[in-house]
């Protein structure tokens, strides 16, 4: 079963979400919105499906990264979200909550060993329409 199949996404907490997203904008030419960015790209084993990676600055009092006290999170991209939550369960890796599901894929949170949150996705990728 393959498991992490790219990057989902990088999180982080700063100051002022606000200014850092427009330093990013202005000076490495990020367009930024509220949220961040996406980068979207294609598919290598799939030229026809669309993927994304997101870039989402945080405020420091965020709770999103909870219960890890770091100041980031990654995003994984996976595929089968469902059967990979069973695996970790019984490799006794800490699941933080019930996968989630959403337009855009499903979600569910896991710690590494050192306390690192990380955020597994299942996204529902957009083929090419002929």
């Amino acid at each position: 079963m393959k498991k992490v199949t790219g990057l989902g996404g990088i999180f982080f907490k700063c100051e002022n979400p606000k200014d850092m997203n427009a330093w990013y904008a202005k000076n490495l030419g990020l367009e930024t919105s509220e949220y961040g960015t996406t980068f979207e790209w294609r598919q290598a084993d799939n030229p026809e499906k669309k993927g994304s990676t997101t870039w989402s600055t945080f405020p420091q009092d965020t709770k999103y990264f909870n219960p890890s006290v770091k100041p980031f999170m990654i995003n994984y991209r996976v595929e089968n979200l469902v059967a990979l939550v069973e695996e970790l369960k019984k490799d006794n890796v800490t699941v933080i909550d019930e996968i989630a599901e959403y337009d855009y894929g499903k979600f569910v949170h896991i710690l590494d060993p050192e306390g690192n949150v990380i955020e597994l996705w299942e996204p529902k990728d957009e083929e090419e329409k002929g």
